[in-house]
């Protein structure tokens, strides 16, 4: 008798999904900002993933990046606070009508 689990279906995160958990990881930070590693690690994203994804947010002025020293630091603007909070606000009425996005 065989005793090995079944293959379970790999869930990928959307770019919708990723782009969120950044801004979410520059939210908690608060005004100190957040440096490249620490995204990475609370978004559990590649470094190089979090690269390219905060320069795109970066040219959506959705986060700002300042240099502290020898780092450069993240800190979300008040144009990705309002963009993570409509984003809840779909999260909380997507969950009420049960749907999976």
């Amino acid at each position: 008798m065989s005793t090995t689990k079944p293959f379970l279906k790999h869930q990928y995160r959307g770019s919708l999904t990723v782009t969120v958990d950044i801004l979410q990881a520059c939210m908690h930070a608060g005004i100190e900002g957040i440096l490249i590693s620490k995204i990475s690690q609370k978004a559990n994203l590649s470094y190089n993933a979090v690269v390219e994804n905060c320069k795109k947010l970066i040219d959506a002025d959705l986060v700002k990046s300042v240099r502290n020293k020898r780092n450069y630091v993240f800190m979300i603007t008040e144009k990705g606070i309002k963009l993570l909070r409509e984003f809840q606000k779909f999260q909380d009425m997507i969950k009420e009508v049960n749907i999976r996005y």
